[in-house]
């Protein structure tokens, strides 16, 4: 298949990219630095200004499918990161929305999951630990309601991983759910990256959800 990846260099979207180039797939990375990608055959950079929509929807058009881990980037002011968040995502999804892509999938957060309580976790007690990354969680959070309120012709997938999400190894197994935290065990809800990666590069390969939220954890 051939697959657009936004942020293909990033904390993310690099394990998505190792993931569907190990399965064969043919990439685009859309990129602010071609330069930190790999070389590889099935692997070509295209930047472009996430802002421009229009530029973005053309490179977009053609692809099977398009995963956004969009990210401001490591050293980007905290007091604009939401704002620049939400900007580039509202672009992203109307690009992908005018290039007529058959898939949009996007690398969601566990923020707006709900806890046993029944609330999102980034307004439960447990999220206190996560306070300076609060402005991301929103920004990650906002993008699913603007999946949710897009028109029907999108058929969109919003990926969302359990609490802690971090490198490890990558085992091929992980449990789907869809609007809950999925823990492993008391309080303890986690995926490796790699195997986030697992789970993205399934449904693209399979789908499963349509204009829905998922999550994939341990």
């Amino acid at each position: 298949m051939k697959i657009a990846i936004i942020g293909a260099t990033g904390f993310v979207g690099s394990k998505i990219r190792d993931e569907a180039l190990a399965r064969g797939h043919l990439i685009t990375a859309v990129v602010r630095k071609p330069e930190a990608l790999p070389a590889h055959p099935r692997l070509v950079a295209r930047p472009v200004d996430i802002l421009d929509t229009v530029a973005l929807a053309q490179v977009l058009a053609g692809h099977d499918a398009v995963v956004s881990a969009y990210s401001p980037g490591r050293g980007s002011p905290i007091e604009t990161v939401y704002e620049t968040f939400v900007a580039a995502h509202r672009s992203i999804i109307d690009a992908a929305k005018l290039s007529e892509v058959a898939r949009y999938l996007a690398v969601g957060g566990a923020a707006s999951l709900k806890t046993p309580e029944g609330v999102e976790f980034m307004d439960s007690p447990a999220a206190a630990g996560f306070a300076a990354f609060m402005p991301a969680l929103r920004g990650t959070r906002e993008q699913y309601y603007m999946l949710k309120a897009a028109p029907p012709e999108l058929d969109w997938v919003f990926l969302a991983p359990s609490v802690m999400l971090a490198p490890g190894e990558r085992t091929g197994k992980y449990r789907a759910g869809k609007d809950h935290i999925l823990y492993h065990e008391p309080g303890k809800s986690a995926i490796s990256l790699e195997d986030y990666a697992v789970a993205m590069i399934d449904e693209i390969e399979r789908p499963a959800h349509h204009r829905e939220r998922f999550t994939a954890g341990y």
